[in-house]
C-alpha cells in the first residue's frame, strides 16, 4: 500500500512541475561567432514607454524593473557585472497587450433564436468568456564598441493578476530565456 502510495505522489509532483509555466521561448538568435565569455561587464540602455503604461494596475516601470533584476542576475550567474562603461549593454522591450478569450456557439448545442412568426434565424457568434494580459519580453545584446547587436531573445507568457505570481513568472521566464546562452 505504501508503494502505491508512494507511486502516486510521485507521479503527481511530475505533473504538477510539468505543468509550471516559465514563459514560452519565442526565439533566441545568437550572432555568428557570439560568446557571452568574450564580454566582462553589462550595463542597460534607458527605457522609454509609449502607450497604455498598466501592467495589471501596476506601472510599466515596476515590469521593467523586475525584468532588468533578473536579467542583471542571469548575466552575472554567467560572469559578468554590472558596469557603468560596460562591454555589453542590454536593451529591454515589453509589451502588455489585453485579450480575449471567446467561444463560438454551435448551432448543435445551441437552439435557433425565433425572430418573429415563422422566421427563424440563427446565427454563429462569438461569446466572450474572459479576459487575461499577455506580455511579451524582447531582450537584445549590444556589443557597445562594435554597436551591433550580438544576441536576441524573445519571450512571453500571461501575466498573472497577482503581483508574487508575476514575479516568479518573470523570474522563470528569463531564467529560461538564459538556459543555454553560452
Amino acid at each position: 500500500m505504501k508503494t502505491i502510495f508512494l507511486g502516486v505522489a510521485l507521479t503527481l509532483i511530475v505533473f504538477v512541475a510539468g505543468c509550471s509555466t516559465s514563459g514560452r521561448v519565442v526565439n533566441r538568435e545568437p550572432a555568428d561567432g557570439f560568446s557571452l565569455s568574450q564580454y566582462k561587464t553589462f550595463n542597460f540602455f534607458d527605457v522609454e514607454t509609449s502607450g497604455d503604461s498598466s501592467i495589471s494596475g501596476n506601472s510599466y516601470q515596476e515590469g521593467v524593473t523586475l525584468l532588468k533584476r533578473e536579467i542583471a542576475r542571469q548575466l552575472t550567474l554567467h560572469g559578468l557585472q554590472q558596469a557603468a562603461n560596460p562591454d555589453l549593454q542590454v536593451n529591454i522591450g515589453l509589451v502588455v497587450t489585453e485579450k480575449v478569450q471567446t467561444r463560438q456557439t454551435d448551432f448543435r448545442t445551441d437552439a435557433p433564436r425565433y425572430v418573429g412568426q415563422r422566421n427563424y434565424s440563427w446565427k454563429s457568434e462569438d461569446v466572450e468568456v474572459g479576459r487575461y494580459k499577455e506580455g511579451t519580453a524582447t531582450v537584445h545584446l549590444v556589443d557597445r564598441v562594435q554597436n551591433k547587436m550580438v544576441w536576441r531573445g524573445v519571450v512571453e507568457e500571461v501575466v498573472a493578476s497577482r503581483k508574487a505570481k508575476r514575479e516568479e513568472q518573470v523570474t522563470a521566464a528569463i531564467a529560461n530565456l538564459f538556459k543555454d546562452i553560452k
